[in-house]
């Protein structure tokens, strides 16, 4: 978007000329897109004859999102048993969706949040999936995130960093891939997660070039001949492995080692011309969660690219059509955001729709926020590489730089590389 425009939500009678034309050859593939399409339109429909007397259709429904997120904080319903291994994950999607709406849990509940986390850290470093289970990357980084928002001394005490990072040189591979826990699979999340966390944290530059030696290379390894990245080299390009991938190079300064004009090719692709939305790989179905993914590469590859080229100070990507679709398609009514129409809300999708509309309204100016609808619907910023408050970033780097903690100063401590 340029400047002095106005935000306008687009002709959706116009815009059906934008749908999937199959050429009379019918696949699955494009039944199901067509499907999509037809739910998408409903919406659309439905706001163009409602939006003069339900003018909350254009709103985020944040009392009902804030009273779901509260809700689930409290006690996760019975379906969430399968996340049982996910649990800091749960946390940190809640937290983070509520501080993207300017919602605050009282301190008694962040304390006991702080007191969860920490029953979930490992005595050999790191945190697992729930209290007693194995420390893996993918927790880590999800319990990090969550105490790093919490932003208490005993929030950033709970983390321990000494322990943490021999857990981070105990899944690092000699090529500088990452395990996602010990013997564990290797892909793109696990060295993401580990840079992560090391740059939250603000690990010694002495420990940062020992974990992270040769990772970058790996890293780059996993870009694909469409531009983005896979899950690991020779996989195909899929939207949550690629932020992971530029996210990853861009925290260590090595985003050169990519093709970065192929990489936002690719990002900008995913665009649905249609829907508004992003999918996540080519040819697959619209999806909320990939507003994020996506929508968060392309900042972060327009930033790498931006040198003396000023079209990239400008959003590339359609911001108004990604917010039409998660405000008309992707809320419901009773609370909690959705990956398509048809589908239950989840904490997973609202993080990461919201996180999404965040990074749309906020990637081109902190000052002159592209808000579309109402001006109830601009949300708090999020950080690009890291989907925290930038005010949560700035703050555990400060915290960490001045911490005293023992085994990370000196060359004689457990976390040598010579041991990972």
């Amino acid at each position: 978007m340029w400047p002095d425009e106005e935000m306008l939500f687009r002709n959706f009678q116009r815009l059906k000329g934008s749908r999937l034309d199959d050429e009379k050859v019918s696949t699955h593939t494009s039944r199901e897109q067509q499907k999509t399409e037809s739910s998408v339109e409903k919406c659309f429909d439905r706001f163009e004859q409602l939006q003069q007397t339900h003018p909350r259709l254009s709103q985020f429904f944040r009392l009902e999102h804030q009273h779901y997120l509260d809700m689930m904080l409290s006690r996760l319903p019975s379906n969430y048993e399968c996340l049982d291994s996910s649990r800091p994950w749960c946390v940190y999607w809640i937290l983070q969706a509520a501080q993207l709406l300017s919602f605050s849990f009282d301190d008694q509940t962040l304390d006991q949040v702080v007191q969860f986390l920490a029953k979930c850290r490992c005595p050999s470093g790191g945190f697992g999936g729930g209290p007693g289970q194995y420390a893996h990357l993918a927790p880590t980084y999800a319990a990090v995130n969550s105490l790093c928002i919490i932003g208490t001394e005993r929030a950033y005490r709970a983390i321990d960093r000494p322990t943490l990072v021999q857990f981070l040189f105990s899944v690092r591979d000699a090529d500088g891939s990452f395990r996602l826990h010990v013997d564990g699979e290797t892909d793109v999340r696990g060295a993401y997660c580990a840079i992560s966390c090391a740059k939250l944290l603000n690990l010694p530059d002495m420990v940062l070039q020992k974990l992270f030696a040769g990772t970058g290379n790996w890293i780059a390894g996993c870009q694909t001949y469409e531009g983005g990245f896979g899950g690991a080299p020779d996989l195909e390009a899929h939207g949550g492995y690629t932020f992971c991938g530029i996210a990853g190079l861009a925290l260590l300064n090595e985003a050169d080692k990519c093709n970065k004009q192929a990489l936002l090719q690719w990002t900008l692709r995913r665009q649905m011309s249609y829907e508004g939305g992003f999918q996540g790989r080519t040819n697959k179905l619209v999806d909320g969660c990939y507003s994020f993914w996506v929508g968060a590469t392309i900042p972060i590859a327009q930033a790498t690219l931006s040198g003396d080229d000023k079209e990239m100070e400008h959003t590339l990507f359609d911001v108004e059509a990604l917010q039409e679709y998660i405000l008309l398609c992707c809320q419901k009514q009773n609370g909690g955001l959705i990956d398509k129409p048809g589908k239950p809300q989840d904490l997973y999708h609202t993080c990461y729709t919201l996180s999404g509309v965040s990074i749309a309204q906020h990637s081109e100016s902190a000052s002159r926020p592209q808000v579309l609808g109402d001006t109830i619907n601009e949300l708090l910023p999020t950080h690009p590489l890291f989907n925290i408050p930038p005010k949560a970033v700035a703050a555990a780097r400060s915290y960490f730089n001045n911490s005293n903690d023992t085994g990370l100063a000196g060359s004689g401590s457990t976390w040598k590389a010579d041991d990972a």
